[in-house]
């Protein structure tokens, strides 16, 4: 590569970046969430990847036999899962309105996770090895739905865009006019392999306690699924605990921020 076109590549990178969207994706709800984020990539195309990626996985999982297999235990998570949706509303307007969409798949697993625009996924043995309440299931469930109400996914993908388009050698792979297939694999990889940071669980963890809390879900539970989940994992911790934060940090923060809330627990279980 000529030192020229170097020169023109990394101008037209950090003019790509520079063009960056800076955006508030959700209101800052009791918690104070409220961190600007800058987004190189739009929702609706993230979204769609992500659509594609979930079906993919769906349909691979019921090729298995492993999707949806205890109508009680699926029951159970979508009651639990549309209580929690139906408050999305105090953070964003437009997401009690998303295409939502709840499975269950089999799996030793212990893992849950939501795809950019609420695709939806628990795995068995987080429930059955946890043993989990309706309150933990809305604990974890509620971080997240948080992910997908902030955008996460997006944020993650718009940082890794821009990586590639200052580095330059990467631009033309990782720019502006990504394929779909390309996104989806971008969606796959912020989903099920690249750790979330510590800024993004935190925020995870906030917003999801007061869905919890608003749902009619008792938030200070979370405390106990994080507890729970930290003495499973002993020296090799749960997939869902490895790229979380240190289980003593988390648990500090969570003990904070469900007492923030209990005031919106209270109220909602005297309307039920």
């Amino acid at each position: 590569m000529n030192s020229q076109l170097l020169k023109s590549l990394t101008v037209a990178a950090m003019l790509a970046v520079a063009a960056c969207a800076t955006v508030k994706t959700t209101q800052s709800g009791v918690v104070g969430v409220d961190r600007q984020q800058s987004m190189l990539v739009s929702s609706s195309e993230v979204d769609q990847a992500a659509s594609q990626e979930y079906s993919k996985t769906i349909g691979e999982a019921r090729k298995k036999g492993q999707l949806d297999r205890d109508p009680a235990q699926v029951q159970r998570v979508r009651t639990v899962a549309n209580r929690l949706i139906g408050q999305t509303g105090a953070f964003r307007a437009d997401a009690p309105g998303w295409k939502w969409e709840v499975h269950v798949i089999t799996s030793s697993e212990l893992n849950a996770w939501c795809m950019p625009g609420g695709k939806i996924v628990v795995y068995t043995a987080l429930m059955e090895k946890l043993q989990l309440s309706d309150d933990q299931l809305a604990a974890v469930m509620g971080h997240e739905i948080a992910h997908a109400l902030r955008e996460h996914g997006r944020e993650r993908i718009s940082q890794q865009m821009a990586t590639g388009l200052v580095v330059g050698v990467a631009s033309a792979a990782l720019g502006l006019g990504q394929t779909g297939s390309q996104l989806a694999d971008m969606v796959a990889q912020v989903t099920f392999t690249l750790p979330n940071s510590r800024l993004h669980e935190q925020e995870a963890d906030r917003i999801g306690v007061e869905l919890a809390a608003r749902a009619g879900y008792d938030p200070r539970e979370a405390v106990i699924v994080w507890q729970k989940m930290a003495k499973l994992g002993g020296s090799a911790p749960p997939q869902i605990l490895s790229t979380h934060p240190s289980p003593e940090s988390r648990i500090q923060d969570l003990e904070v921020y469900s007492q923030r809330v209990m005031p919106l627990y209270e109220t909602a279980r005297k309307g039920a």
